[in-house]
Formats: structure tokens, sequence, C-alpha cells
């Protein structure tokens, strides 16, 4: 079993697939628990929903205060020369075990769908893209794409089979609505398919966009 706590709700009994949502820095699980009411999955699909807690850390920019968090941020501009390498592969390392336990307990990788906010869309990125075996999709809400230099080399052979659903919104003042938009042309770039959204909001979730989640998650589970 992985290290982390997650708290998993399921749609109905015997789920034959598997979304597995990270939250964004200083939240918790308990963050997007509510959208899964809000999604209004119907009935047939079985659907279990994990929502892990990330771990404690010190966060640089935050003065060093300990909160949850996938991996260090050291600047403002979040994407730079100093991103915290070894705390997004080792987050990467935990949502690819959480994946792995899915497949044990008789969900196929191809119906897991891999998805985050913020700190955690980035980590769904990261993972989602090198992950050996086809996945039902990846959801990256809020986010960009961290360490991309190392992507074309580190990239998976099944990448280009995963459907990719990036969101953003335009006036995003944590993530830059810049920062989610070079990251969607940068996954072009390595073939990868993305479906870009964007919205008149700052660094939320709107109706409209939860709207488009989920008749995406029900396109590919």
């Amino acid at each position: 079993m992985s290290e982390l706590d997650s708290i998993i709700i399921e749609t109905r009994p015997n789920p034959e697939s598997a979304v597995i949502w990270l939250h964004g820095l200083g939240a918790d699980g308990n963050d997007f628990v509510p959208i899964v009411e809000q999604l209004q999955i119907p009935s047939h699909m079985g659907i279990r929903f994990i929502f892990p807690h990330a771990p404690v850390r010190p966060i640089t920019i935050n003065q060093g205060y300990q909160m949850p968090g996938w991996y260090d941020i050291s600047s403002q501009s979040i994407v730079d020369d100093d991103e915290d390498e070894a705390g997004i592969k080792e987050s990467s390392a935990i949502l690819k075990q959480l994946c792995e336990e899915q497949e044990a307990n008789g969900i196929s990788a191809d119906n897991i769908v891999i998805a985050g906010f913020s700190q955690g869309g980035a980590i769904a990125l990261h993972c989602g893209c090198r992950y050996p075996r086809p996945l039902a999709g990846i959801m990256a809400l809020s986010t960009y794409l961290p360490l991309p230099d190392t992507l074309s080399d580190e990239i998976s052979e099944t990448a280009i089979d995963t459907p990719v659903f990036m969101a953003h919104g335009r006036q995003d003042e944590v993530v830059a609505y810049e920062y989610g938009l070079r990251s969607k042309e940068q996954l072009d770039e390595n073939n990868i398919d993305v479906h870009w959204h964007e919205y008149d909001m700052g660094h939320s979730v709107c109706g409209e966009e939860i709207s488009h989640i989920r008749q995406w998650l029900m396109d590919v589970l």
C-alpha cells in the first residue's frame, strides 16, 4: 500500500474504474470531495474516487511554513530553474504507486484517470506522461507541466494514447494563464492529445468547468 492516507468514495459497489485526484498546495484530500456529487455520475457508471492527502513539508515561498504539498516552491514565478525536481519525482512515484494499487485490485490502467488541481495537476501531468501503460486520461486543472525539459527523454510510448483534459482560468492569480497555455503547447509538441478549456475565472473551478469535466469523464471512462 502507498504511504499516504486517502479519502475514497465509490459511486456504486465494485467499481470498474478509478479517478485519483490530487489537491493543491496547502489543502488536503477533502478539498475536492464535494465535486463527486456535483458531477452527477450516471448510476450505471461505477467509479472509485480517491483523494490522497499530500505529505506535510516546508514550503520555501511561505517562509518555510509546514503545510500539505506535493513539492516545494521557492519563487513566485513557479516555473523556473529552481523547480523542486526531487519533490516532483517523489510525488510522481507515489501517484504511480496509487495507480498500480488500483491495477492490483482489478481496475485496468485504461480505466484509471489521474487528476489534479494546481500542484496536484502538475504531478498528474508528470506521472501520466511517463506511466508505462495507457491510462484512461489525465486531468490537469489550473496547473502547468513541471520539469518540461525532461519530457521528451522520459515520455512513455503509451502517452500519446492517453487523452489530456487541461483547464485554466484567464484571470488566474496563482498559476498564470500563460504558464498553462505554454504547457499545453509543450504537450502538443510531444504529440500528446490535449483537450484545452479556458474560463473567465481565477485560481478556482467553475460550474461550466465541472460540466465539461463530467462529459470528458463519461467519454474516457
